[in-house]
């Protein structure tokens, strides 16, 4: 067995630049970002430190295999090579999962059975049996094939780490924990904060928000998968969670103070706070929005009404417009409010600084974020009326300055200049829209 393994963390697309920092925090080696996942090294107190520890990823899975599989017997064959007796015992139990997207090989239950057999044959022999009662521990295999190529992998994790363990009951369409750290972590919620929320339904997004403040780790309140892997062994569980603990800082001056209309929401919210032992530090009250006055120095995080919370989508507008009103009224040291609605800043009556792509669950929202910008800061341009990717064509023009003959390009009202050595800078400043300096 190596010791060390490369581990695969999927996670919201979006959110994949806080995992990385949570990543480096924990000591995790080689990190790798791609779209919607993270890949790292680490030995088993990784697979154990980064269950317990990590907030805005879905899950930590073991990566066994990489290779091409076009056809059942390469497919069968990448899967029987995996030293599985190494992994597994003999009585242990091993569902097939996964996904084939793109691939000659379209059939998933097909691909389940191919890859089950394979295992089967292999500990078989290994194990020197021709019985797998599959009675033990069970150990969740996973597979991905994408173009061709198969991913083969062990689920460490269990029920998503967006199960922390504080939240039993929640509103309709809740915001995930995980995307509600994203949050936190980009609206800059610090261990001195004050955190508001008009709209906080169960409370998820100031929980996270305070958890994150307090450093408390996410899973210390629930169990994982890997816990009952023979080659995790229980003391490092143990080690590791006596370190998170140590780690927690309980007497920060954070606080957070949520509202809601509806009197069993924040009934819900303040029996999440307890349970994820923040109590002290979040509080509820039923409030109208039309009634929110933020702090001058609080750091407003918000999912407003949209969709499933609301019957009409008049009424997600009338309620964005009201927030506007009452941030016009009241400014704080900033806004971050994440919706599916396309024309939330039309509706607040203010563009965003800055706006982040995010998916809650599969609904594809946008992360709207207003505080006080340095006055060289480009504030982003409005939303296309059609398409959701807010993707932006920028035309560029060749203008001839004269007197010197020299080239420069002019794009979203910026100037660039060529240099002799061909780099290209920009003499005005930077654009944050299009990420173009």
């Amino acid at each position: 067995m190596p010791a060390k393994f490369e581990l695969i963390a999927p996670c919201f697309f979006g959110c994949e630049a806080t995992a990385k920092f949570e990543l480096t925090r924990i000591g995790a080696e080689n990190i790798r970002v791609g779209d919607g996942r993270l890949t790292f090294a680490g030995g088993p107190e990784m697979i154990a430190a980064a269950n317990l520890n990590l907030r805005t990823v879905e899950r930590v899975m073991l990566l066994l295999n990489t290779y091409p599989a076009s056809t059942f017997d390469e497919l069968f064959d990448g899967v029987y090579s995996i030293p599985w007796e190494e992994l597994l015992p003999a009585d242990a139990a091993f569902p097939v999962t996964g996904s084939s997207l793109n691939s000659q090989l379209t059939s998933v239950p097909a691909c389940q059975s191919i890859i089950k057999k394979a295992v089967v044959k292999r500990l078989m022999n290994k194990h020197h049996t021709s019985v797998l009662p599959e009675t033990g521990a069970e150990y969740k295999i996973r597979f991905m094939l994408r173009k061709n190529v198969c991913e083969i992998m062990l689920d460490t994790t269990g029920e998503g780490l967006h199960k922390r363990g504080y939240r039993r009951n929640a509103m309709e369409a809740p915001i995930r924990e995980t995307l509600a750290a994203t949050i936190a972590d980009l609206g800059r919620v610090r261990r001195d904060s004050l955190v508001e929320d008009p709209f906080c339904g169960s409370g998820t997004l100031l929980i996270e928000a305070a958890q994150k403040a307090m450093n408390i780790a996410p899973g210390l309140k629930r169990r994982f998968a890997a816990e009952r892997y023979s080659f995790v062994p229980a003391s490092l569980w143990a080690e590791q969670r006596q370190k998170a603990l140590a780690e927690s800082k309980l007497d920060v001056g954070f606080e957070a103070f949520g509202y809601d209309i509806d009197p069993a929401a924040v009934a819900l919210a303040n029996a999440n706070a307890k349970l994820a032992g923040v109590e002290k530090r979040c509080h509820f009250e039923v409030a109208d929005v039309a009634d929110f006055a933020a702090k001058p120095e609080a750091i407003v995080l918000t999912n407003p009404p949209y969709g499933e919370r609301m019957n009409t989508i008049e009424g997600a507008a009338k309620l964005a417009r009201t927030l506007g009103q009452q941030m016009a009224e009241h400014p704080c040291a900033g806004l971050y409010a994440i919706t599916a609605d396309m024309e939330f800043e039309s509706h607040y009556g203010k563009r965003a600084n800055k706006r982040r792509k995010m998916y809650n669950g599969m609904i594809p929202c946008q992360l709207y974020m207003y505080y006080e910008a340095p006055k060289f800061e480009h504030k982003a341009k409005p939303m296309p009326k059609q398409g959701f990717d807010g993707k932006r064509t920028v035309e560029f023009k060749k203008k001839v300055n004269r007197r010197t003959k020299k080239t420069w390009t002019v794009g979203c009202g910026l100037i660039f200049r060529s240099l002799p050595s061909g780099i290209i800078i920009s003499t005005n400043g930077t654009c944050g829209a299009c990420s173009i300096s």
